[in-house]
């Protein structure tokens, strides 16, 4: 009895250590988004506004969550806060293509093709700001995607090293079609555990393609 009421005793500690532990990883995570959320009125001349990809159809449309993604960066960029803008998601089959079809969506809208860079290997949000400032060069940016997204965004773009801003758009899209909160909770441990703790390097890499340059560079398609 004294033995089982010890073991008790340790995993409600160890438990009361794990809520701790977590909730201090979302609070540090969270205090990155401080003073960081912008309008297309208030917010800095950046490198770029970076448009955060999310799920696709099979008939290539983006979803209404990529739809608000790219209106909120379309009006970034249509503020002028930023010259080019970079659409990043996952292409990693030839099936399955958020960057083409975010490009495609934006070109409608007026954008000019040299303005828009593809980031096909934009597997996480990780993946994403490391690879914008390694591939593309980018120093500071606006990121534009949902509130419950936002601070994990800022966070890892910050402690990459990157200035960064948020534009999120509402989540009332988002909370219909998935427990989102819940699932936000545990990446910014995964985001907290990749860049505090581990420093691991994205999927892919490869040559450099300057911001500054023709994004018709990345494209892979007409």
């Amino acid at each position: 009895m004294i033995v089982i009421k010890k073991l008790l005793r340790f995993f409600l500690l160890l438990s009361l250590l794990g809520a701790i532990i977590f909730g201090g990883i979302q609070f540090y995570v969270n205090s990155f988004a401080k003073d960081r959320l912008v309008t297309p009125t208030s917010a800095p001349a950046v490198d770029a506004v970076m448009i955060l990809g999310a799920y696709v159809y099979e008939n290539g449309n983006p979803s209404p969550v990529i739809q608000d993604r790219l209106d909120y960066g379309y009006q970034i960029y249509q503020a002028g806060k930023a010259k080019k803008i970079i659409v990043t998601g996952d292409h990693g089959t030839v099936q399955y293509d958020e960057v083409n079809a975010m490009k495609d969506y934006l070109i409608k809208k007026g954008v000019p093709p040299q303005d828009i860079f593809l980031d096909h290997a934009g597997f996480d949000t990780y993946d994403s700001m490391y690879r914008a400032r390694d591939i593309f060069g980018v120093k500071s940016l606006i990121i534009s995607t949902q509130q419950f997204h936002i601070n994990r965004a800022l966070y890892i773009s910050q402690r990459l090293g990157l200035e960064s801003y948020g534009y999120p758009s509402e989540d009332k899209v988002i909370r219909r079609i998935y427990l989102q909160e819940t699932r936000e909770s545990l990446a910014k441990v995964k985001a907290f555990l990749e860049t505090d703790i581990l420093r691991s390097k994205p999927r892919l890499l490869g040559p450099q393609i300057p911001i500054t340059g023709d994004g018709r560079a990345t494209f892979d398609k007409d």
